[in-house]
């Protein structure tokens, strides 16, 4: 006998309602789904009273839908999430990485010069983390579009950018060459622009992100012999902001991090009369601990973000 079809011969004694009564019961031993997820409806024919049941996707506002054979979707592997570190090395940007790697994401790691990242890469490795080195001119449009559609399609989603070129160049005015000037603007703004903007086309697509531009003192205070580097850094900030206005209710989070002081690197040793004085008198930043804020920066919940912060050690003048 069909467990969902039910037979009574029409001379039956027993009035319509207790045929009924006593079709449900059977159907309900054999419908293990039970009596609130199957409906009856009676016919006749040919003599019989046939019981056609229908299981309902909504039993309770009275709407039938057969379920044969539903298909149900396969769900999509999760992607790995991706840093972004446009201005990588052994100082700032190469904490930050290590930072993320250590939290599960994977280093995309970036400088005009691939082989300068090795060590970077291998460290990282080494450590139990996953990175990927590449060697981009990051002023160059095309090369960043690629950058960006490779990683994306053969890496993971970039749920973090941290931009990290810096262009530091000290040059009194009447020294300042055009050329030396719109380079400078082309390191430490207008790659951000575009490293920002092909990032946040993604971000946007998944409704969320973060997206670090690291400044410096002269975002905010122009110095002397500071002209092209101030300048540069005051278009990075006024950039941040823009972006955070326009893509913060998109669900892209933008910050700004004004770094006001010296960060212990080989680069600020070098220009340091007395680098050992400056660094265990506490009158430097390391690397680390930009890496440690920049990763709780992005841990911050929607409802409570900073846009704008800054870092100093406790002795430096402000």
């Amino acid at each position: 006998m069909d467990e969902e079809e039910i037979s009574v011969p029409q001379n039956s004694s027993a009035s319509g309602s207790a045929l009924h009564r006593r079709i449900a019961a059977v159907n309900r031993h054999l419908n293990p789904l039970g009596p609130s997820l199957f409906h009856s409806s009676f016919r006749e024919e040919n003599g019989f009273c046939f019981d056609q049941g229908k299981l309902s996707a909504n039993p309770t506002n009275g709407a039938e839908k057969e379920m044969v054979g539903a298909d149900t979707e396969t769900p999509k592997p999760a992607r790995d999430k991706v840093i972004l570190v446009i201005g990588a090395g052994t100082g700032t940007g190469g904490a930050v990485a290590k930072r993320f790697a250590k939290g599960g994401y994977v280093a995309c790691i970036v400088r005009r010069h691939k082989e300068a990242l090795k060590s970077l890469e291998d460290e990282i490795i080494g450590e139990g983390g996953q990175a990927h080195s590449f060697g981009v001119d990051a002023r160059k449009e095309e090369e960043v579009v690629k950058l960006v559609e490779h990683i994306e399609s053969s890496i993971g989603d970039i749920e973090v950018l941290v931009f990290n070129i810096g262009a530091n160049e000290k040059r009194w005015i009447l020294e300042t060459t055009a050329r030396l000037y719109y380079k400078v603007w082309e390191m430490a703004a207008f790659s951000g622009f575009l490293a920002g903007r092909e990032v946040a086309r993604k971000m946007v697509e998944r409704k969320r992100g973060t997206i670090i531009f690291t400044g410096a003192t002269a975002s905010v205070r122009g110095g002397s012999g500071f002209a092209a580097f101030a300048g540069a850094k005051f278009a990075l900030r006024a950039l941040a902001q823009s972006m955070a206005r326009e893509l913060g209710p998109k669900g892209i989070h933008v910050i700004h991090a004004v770094v006001d002081a010296p960060i212990n690197t080989v680069w600020t040793r070098g220009m340091t009369k007395d680098p050992e004085a400056m660094i265990s008198g506490e009158r430097a930043i390391e690397p680390e601990d930009v890496g440690e804020l920049y990763w709780h920066l992005h841990q911050q919940p929607r409802r409570a973000w900073t846009h704008e912060i800054d870092l100093r050690p406790w002795k430096e003048p402000w």
